[in-house]
């Protein structure tokens, strides 16, 4: 059963790696497999191990450009991984993969091989699978975008920060509940780049929400992520479980 109440949390971070992604582009005259280990970190709440019979909401985050590289230490800096370790009270498994500074999230390569270590997280982990969700800041909040729609059916919500997606995709996103964001001075990533998804999920009624700050300049994820309204949305939403693959 999962608890719709603050758990106590301890600051349990595995900083893990070697989860090895492969995807084969193929070209005329030869197949290209480009193999990618991601570091990540990974959080699990205080009360994991005693209770063995707890299924646990699971978060999928996705940092911004500047948390690139191998250093883990980096992905603390904003986002998820920095409220754990801030206030010790977060009810769900925190999975934060770290992109290679030479790719970004929006590559497809890279989406795939989050999406390899994602399932793979799931299946050692003790995951409600009614309750997974994405969510992204920045570069992350482009990469939200992507990797829901390519498997809208993995995920309850999604929460894309200051960060856009194409438009053409939205129809594949039309049943899962977002709630974006974005900073109205944003001069990084101009709200247009939200808006134009928004808006096109509007125009065939998906179930969207949209917050725009007013004076928020390009960090619309500070406000955002402390928040507890956004998790108490978050647990509201369930997705109807199939086999996961």
């Amino acid at each position: 059963m999962v608890r719709s109440q603050w758990i106590n949390i301890s600051l349990t971070f595995f900083l893990l790696n070697s989860v090895q992604s492969q995807k084969k582009n193929e070209n005329e005259d030869d197949n290209i497999i480009k193999d990618f280990d991601l570091n990540y970190l990974l959080f699990l709440p205080e009360s994991y191990n005693a209770e063995p019979n707890e299924k646990w909401p699971f978060i999928l985050f996705l940092h911004g450009i500047g948390e690139r590289g191998n250093n883990l230490e980096l992905l603390k800096i904003h986002g998820i991984p920095r409220i754990t370790g801030k206030d010790k009270k977060f009810p769900f498994i925190a999975l934060s993969p770290q992109c290679p500074v030479e790719y970004d999230w929006r590559d497809e390569d890279m989406q795939q091989a989050v999406l390899d270590l994602l399932m793979r997280t799931l299946n050692d982990y003790r995951v409600d699978a009614e309750r997974i969700y994405i969510t992204g800041l920045s570069m992350g909040g482009y990469g939200t975008w992507g990797i829901a729609a390519k498997r809208p059916e993995l995920f309850a919500a999604a929460v894309p920060i200051c960060g856009g997606g194409d438009p053409s995709t939205v129809s594949l996103l039309k049943d899962l509940p977002i709630w974006a964001f974005h900073g109205a001075r944003d001069e990084t990533v101009p709200p247009e780049e939200t808006e134009q998804m928004v808006d096109a999920l509007k125009r065939i009624n998906g179930k969207v929400r949209y917050s725009l700050y007013p004076n928020a300049f390009h960090d619309s994820w500070t406000e955002t992520y402390e928040n507890p309204e956004l998790y108490n949305w978050l647990l509201k939403h369930k997705r109807t479980v199939t086999l996961i693959r």
